[in-house]
């Protein structure tokens, strides 16, 4: 008798059992279906979102390739050859917020340096330069200094003023074609952002001096670059000068060095330097 009670219970509960495993599995893959539909959603959104930016990026105006072509700019965001974007604001070019000064790109004659470390009350000053760049700079002195090496500022910020001065004094000494390939007119000058300096002697001599070789080698490392090396005069469109270092940040004072052929803003970025 327990037998056949046996038998008809099992009867119920087998088919119960096979029901319930086939509404669990049932239930497992909707859910599957229902997340792989939405991965399949979310990737589509997001090659959606990229297409959208990289559209947006093609849309960007060619950055100038001449001072006259910038002067002719609104403010707004520009596309360098390389693919990087030019930010103008109050007419002054930026590129990662690099700020950007040489003969294609130019300050407005009031510009003074931003967190000068100490006020600038004169057309030219070498303590009025950023806060950032003189530590630095007192960084890359003391190291120097360890090593029995003297380096020293010998000329920082300059005014719009001060700098059209120094243009003209030049151009009446070599003429303006000859002045223009080694200093810049009056808001051109990197001197004028406060981001800048010349070291000791300001000549030729200093590349073969035992400073101008620990500067070279060590610059980068405390982040400032030889802004115009040597053979790439047609890039930045000044003549080699090894003492006139330019503050950019170690991260990219350090991709520039490029194990000691320097590589230019200018290059780097996909920019020119010109006046016409």
């Amino acid at each position: 008798m327990k037998k056949i009670r046996r038998k008809k219970t099992n009867k119920v509960i087998f088919p119960i059992i096979f029901l319930i495993i086939i509404l669990i599995g049932g239930f497992f893959m909707y859910k599957n279906n229902i997340t792989s539909s939405k991965k399949e959603e979310k990737n589509s959104s997001n090659k959606e979102t990229i297409k959208k930016e990289k559209e947006v990026v093609k849309k960007l105006d060619s950055a100038p390739n001449n001072h006259k072509k910038f002067l002719e700019l609104n403010d707004g965001e520009y596309l360098t050859s390389k693919g990087y974007t030019l930010k103008i604001k109050n007419n002054i070019a930026y590129i990662d917020d690099i700020l950007i000064v040489n003969k294609t790109f130019s300050l407005p004659n009031d510009f003074k340096p931003t967190n000068p470390n100490s006020e600038v009350t004169e057309e030219r000053c070498n303590n009025c330069i950023n806060k950032e760049v003189i530590d630095a700079f007192n960084s890359m002195k003391s190291d120097a200094a360890a090593i029995n090496l003297n380096i020293y500022i010998s000329s920082g910020y300059r005014s719009y003023n001060y700098q059209d001065k120094i243009y003209n004094n030049y151009i009446a000494i070599s003429g303006k074609e000859k002045a223009d390939t080694y200093s810049a007119r009056p808001g051109h000058s990197e001197h004028q952002t406060g981001l800048c300096f010349d070291l000791n002697t300001i000549d030729d001599s200093f590349a073969n001096t035992e400073e101008g070789k620990w500067i070279n080698a060590n610059a980068s490392n405390y982040g400032f670059i030889i802004r115009y090396p040597k053979g790439k005069e047609s890039l930045t469109g000044y003549q080699y000068e090894s003492w006139h270092l330019r503050y950019v940040g170690k991260e990219l004072a350090n991709k520039l060095y490029n194990n000691g052929d320097w590589i230019t803003i200018e290059e780097y970025y996909g920019i020119s330097s010109s006046y016409e």
